[in-house]
């Protein structure tokens, strides 16, 4: 009896649980898939989507010392290799943000204060062409396959939508290849949340010396409006 007054207890409170923000292992579809399963998922949608928007923020990220940094941002990234969006850089203890377009492996941006864009070499912010963020050799799908010691974390919610969280581990020139990091040799923490009806990848978190060696510091990225029908063509500089 007391059992079964355990096992009543638990699903009551996955219930409750599940009306506020997490489920409970199993409580959904996804919950019955291996983590791998659910990456290997992710990855096909990623591949096949035309484009994707992206909302990048930081934290923890050291004052000072760091030279000019990407901290944040929100873009949509098109295939093969375009973008259009805003990231926000950190000049010393000073954040600006810049617009920028990428089209065809060549990135402009405008700066602050100006009218006009110029042609830069990205790596000048640590930056890596954002029109590669869907690639799909060089993308974000990379933190998909290249994640080992995978566990799943089971369901939770994300707005409406119940989500399978999967964590893992990538090693740290993956993410310098894809956003940026201080020590290319240490493993970067990343956990995902990939929607359990859609198969999309809705969020990855990144832990590791993004900006400093042996200082901590987190990415996160929101993925949404997977498919919209954008138009990005390289702006005039003249």
């Amino acid at each position: 009896m007391r059992t079964r007054s355990t096992s009543l207890t638990r699903v009551a409170a996955c219930l409750l649980a599940l009306g506020v923000v997490t489920g409970c292992s199993g409580g959904s579809s996804g919950g019955t898939q291996s983590a791998a399963a659910v990456l290997a998922r992710a990855k096909t949608v990623l591949d096949q989507t035309t484009s994707v928007h992206f909302v990048l923020t930081s934290t923890s990220v050291p004052s000072g010392g760091i030279g000019a940094r990407v901290i944040g941002g929100e873009g949509v990234a098109q295939r093969p290799r375009d973008f259009q969006g805003t990231l926000k850089i950190l000049l010393g203890s000073t954040a600006a943000s810049i617009e920028v377009i990428s089209v065809g492996g060549k990135v402009y941006i405008k700066a602050p204060f100006t009218t006009k864009f110029a042609l830069i070499n990205p790596e000048v912010f640590h930056l890596k062409d954002p029109g590669g963020l869907v690639d799909r050799q060089a993308g974000v799908t990379r933190l998909l396959t290249g994640m080992t010691g995978v566990k799943s974390l089971g369901t939770a919610r994300i707005g409406d939508e119940t989500v399978h969280q999967v964590r893992g581990s990538v090693p740290g020139s993956v993410v310098a290849d894809l956003l940026t990091t201080a020590d290319p040799s240490k493993p970067v923490s990343v956990t995902v949340a990939i929607a359990d009806q859609s198969g999309q990848l809705r969020r990855a978190v990144l832990t590791g010396p993004f900006f400093r060696q042996n200082t901590t510091s987190t990415f996160t990225i929101v993925f949404d409006r997977y498919g919209e029908k954008v138009t990005i063509d390289a702006p005039s500089t003249g």
